[in-house]
């Protein structure tokens, strides 16, 4: 554990969920992996389609709608919809072939290997205190078992703009009727977390699994109020 800026009082935590509370990138190759086979089993128009050719409607809705980057589960169901579209299906054809890629993806995004440490952990913490999660991504905590640790989640798009951005955080606040600086953001990524929480008037944590230096990351402009390799450091902070 490494100290940056001193560390006022805890009152609650946030968390970014993934690659804080587990490994990520396991479950989003998967899950790619299972969206391609049910496309291109869907219809044989798609039995041709690679990732390239999903990504190409991701890139053309981006065109399209700049700002759809801060709900990426909208973002997706907008490409599956104009993927539909653009091969011939009708409106409401589009629209109901779209839910079914959608109900597709929620089931796999959220087959997600939560470690044992982590529920030790937030089960501890809870005891002690409220306990957010905050997050850019389309994970439900209530679907891979870890929604009985937080008081309420706070996804980007329907709860507002993408971390760094400040609102997110701002509301998290709001709704636990807590200064900022008496909240700690535990975050792995030291932009949208580290550098969003500082801005936002909160305290920071960076979770640093992967020995990682401060030195060696790109673009980072401020400094976390604390370091850890582990989660459960964080019962000696509260």
């Amino acid at each position: 554990m490494h100290f940056y800026r001193p560390l006022s009082p805890i009152k609650a935590i946030t968390f970014d969920l993934d690659d804080t509370l587990y490994n990520n990138h396991p479950v989003i190759d998967k899950t790619e992996e299972e969206v391609l086979r049910f496309v291109r089993e869907y219809d044989p128009k798609f039995s041709h389609f690679t990732d390239e050719n999903l990504s190409a409607f991701r890139q053309m809705v981006a065109e399209q709608e700049p700002n759809i980057c801060h709900d990426v589960t909208r973002w997706r169901w907008l490409a599956a919809k104009m993927m539909f579209c653009h091969y011939g299906y009708h409106r409401e054809e589009a629209q109901k072939s779209a839910d079914d890629v959608m109900a597709n993806f929620a089931y796999w995004r959220n087959q997600i290997d939560v470690p044992a440490s982590t529920h030790e952990t937030l089960a501890k913490l809870v005891e002690k205190m409220p306990l957010v999660a905050i997050t850019n991504g389309n994970a439900e905590p209530d679907a891979c078992g870890l929604g009985q640790y937080f008081q309420f989640v706070l996804k980007a798009g329907p709860d507002g703009r993408s971390k760094p951005y400040c609102d997110m955080y701002r509301l998290a606040a709001q709704k636990l009727n807590l200064e900022p600086q008496a909240i700690l953001h535990v975050g792995d990524n030291l932009i949208t977390d580290v550098e969003g929480a500082i801005r936002s008037g909160m305290q920071a944590c960076w979770i640093n699994t992967g020995n990682r230096t401060l030195m060696d990351e790109k673009d980072v402009r401020l400094l976390p109020h604390v370091e850890i390799s582990q989660l459960d450091s964080l019962l000696s902070l509260v």
